[in-house]
């Protein structure tokens, strides 16, 4: 049923329930796995009622059932401020005695609120009325033969908005919506992605300010530093999202947000895309989200390539308010995409952990949310392993100086050492991809590593026209937190992209990432020289005693803008005073 013009639902089975458990929600493209689209479509079909039972397995016919025995289901359609009609989704438990409600704004896919049918199953079953719809403009829509367009039954009206003034708007009209229909106790808002953001921006701007508390998954704090950041424009991650709205670009977003995307493409007009990004951004409300006093959960990964960690960490860190990160091995949704998409035989922590926050904030249960630590992070690439932290400045105890020495004639590898290394350079050549990049693919590649297997990076591969390497001396170390690069470079323009990725370096010549960062140089001299430091993405690493780390900086990741010449000459140097070093952060 995924094309609104076809209502065949094909049945669930015991292996596409152990795909979407064993692989994720994602498949290349990227876009939604059919696996666990098709599972949500098939409960919505049951608690509809338009298909028969044996579209289920009995432990999803079961959970079916046991809702339906103690809820009324509803698939409202809920009329805007400005008219737009936003598909929803209801989920109101039998009785008079005051509820709490979670709404959850749908994600950016094109399948809308049916995604996640199972999660709000769950919810209901804990004691939730769950009310779900699609944000404006999300959804399938397919174009038919004489130019018009149809909607599948999940999509919302209107064109997107990226999480501005209107979705926020909308989330008031859907509170507005509940407390007609549910008189609820409470109302907290759970979002997965893009539900996420809009979330904690209805939370913090919601004129009557009604919003209890946030879970916000694989979230955004910053969109601006998110898009833009280190003035590098994240072109892979918009272009993805373009295309997974569920239609054509013309149909999905108005004149003026085309026109955002066009510029923030052509890298144009970059101070009103920016702006443009910020007023979209949970950080720029942390104000009224602190006075509010909104508790807020969230959760991301190590190796995020839609909403790298850092400005979530920031973000995380400017509340004041009850608050809780888990940070997760993988990318964008990997953690708890299963989990909210199908049973699993024990508890998905990430989706288990985020109930909790509600049951405790929300529902009033008395569980160990209190006790948790303010921050949790799993470790790389050891699953098992989660240090739990009083707060974020608590996740770095000490910082090992790494400065990066003259690399030999031939293009072999420099040193990482203590001791500082003025007076080199090396130079490589623009425009190529290379070997060493941050992935294969958004979303997949990280997914990948949630399930145990990180991509292995052949570094003999490396080409060494085309970047520069360093290397340490082996020893164990324990990576916590935000590195920090710093180097000199020349380009021959004023614009010049470099692109630095942290390695775990075995002693066969294999390399595991640990992270990396691009930083663009906007505004420099044509031939000057000139220093810069950035910081790379947050990590929590360990490195083996055996191991080495290895620094590699190349000019062109496929995720990324390049603001280098084709086939052009950059050159890395590091001056007397102003010595080219890695901070490494241990814990």
């Amino acid at each position: 049923m995924s094309d609104p013009q076809d209502d065949v639902i094909t049945p669930v089975t015991a292996n596409q329930l152990s795909q979407v458990k064993g692989s994720g929600i994602w498949t290349s493209g990227p876009s939604v796995a059919p696996a666990a689209a098709g599972v949500g479509e098939a409960l919505v079909a049951a608690l509809q009622g338009s298909a028969a039972d044996e579209v289920l397995p009995p432990e999803l016919r079961q959970l079916v059932a046991d809702v339906q025995r103690v809820a009324t289901i509803g698939f409202p359609r809920i009329t805007a401020h400005d008219g737009i009609r936003l598909s929803a989704h209801t989920i109101k438990l039998n009785g008079d005695e005051p509820r709490p409600l979670v709404v959850v704004p749908a994600g950016w896919t094109p399948f809308g609120w049916v995604l996640f049918e199972y999660a709000y199953l769950q919810l209901a079953k804990r004691g939730y009325h769950v009310l779900a719809y699609t944000p404006r403009g999300i959804g399938t829509t397919v174009r038919i033969p004489g130019g018009s367009f149809v909607d599948a039954p999940w999509t919302s009206g209107g064109t997107v908005d990226v999480g501005g003034p209107l979705d926020w708007a909308d989330g008031s009209t859907v509170i507005d919506y509940a407390q007609q229909h549910f008189n609820p106790s409470r109302i907290a808002f759970l979002g997965e992605s893009y539900g996420s953001g809009i979330s904690q921006l209805v939370a913090a701007n919601d004129p009557a300010d009604r919003v209890s508390a946030v879970v916000a998954l694989s979230t955004w704090g910053d969109l601006a530093e998110a898009l833009l950041g280190n003035d590098t424009r994240h072109l892979a991650a918009v272009d993805a999202l373009v295309a997974f709205t569920g239609g054509p670009e013309e149909r999905k977003f108005d004149a003026a947000t085309r026109q955002i995307l066009k510029d923030f493409h052509d890298g144009v007009n970059l101070d009103v895309v920016r702006a443009w990004a910020l007023e979209r951004s949970p950080r720029s409300y942390s104000d009224q989200t602190n006075a509010r006093d909104i508790p807020t959960f969230y959760s991301n990964t190590w190796h995020e390539t839609l909403f790298p960690v850092n400005q979530v960490v920031e973000t995380f860190d400017a509340l004041t308010v009850p608050k809780h990160l888990n940070v997760w091995i993988g990318d964008h949704a990997a953690p708890e995409g299963s989990g909210l998409t199908v049973p699993f035989s024990g508890p998905n922590l990430p989706v288990e952990e985020a109930f909790a926050w509600l049951d405790h904030h929300v529902l009033g249960a008395q569980n160990e949310v209190p006790n948790w630590p303010q921050v949790n992070s799993q470790v790389m690439f050891t699953p098992t392993v989660r240090e739990g932290r009083a707060s974020w400045d608590e996740v770095t105890t000490s910082t090992e100086t790494l400065f990066l020495g003259a690399t030999p004639a031939g293009g072999q590898d420099g040193p990482l050492g203590s001791d500082p290394a003025p007076g080199w350079q090396v130079s490589f050549t623009t425009g190529n991809l290379t070997e060493a990049t941050a992935v294969d693919a958004l979303l997949t590649t990280g997914q990948e590593e949630w399930k145990g297997n990180p991509k292995s990076y052949a570094t003999g591969k490396f080409d060494r026209r085309h970047l520069a390497t360093w290397i340490s001396p082996a020893g164990a170390r324990r990576v916590r937190g935000v590195p920090h690069l710093r180097v000199t470079v020349t380009g021959i323009e004023a614009s010049s992209t470099l692109v630095a990725y942290l390695f775990d370096l075995a002693p066969d010549g294999t390399a595991r990432i640990i992270t990396h960062e691009p930083f663009t140089l906007a505004a420099g001299e044509p031939g000057k020289a000139t220093t810069v430091t950035w910081p790379l993405q947050a990590a929590a690493y360990d490195v083996a005693a055996d191991h080495r780390v290895m620094l590699v900086i190349n000019s062109k990741d496929q995720l990324y803008s390049d603001a280098n010449p084709t086939y052009s000459t950059l050159r890395l140097s590091s001056p007397a005073g102003a010595e080219a070093r890695l901070e490494l952060p241990l814990g």
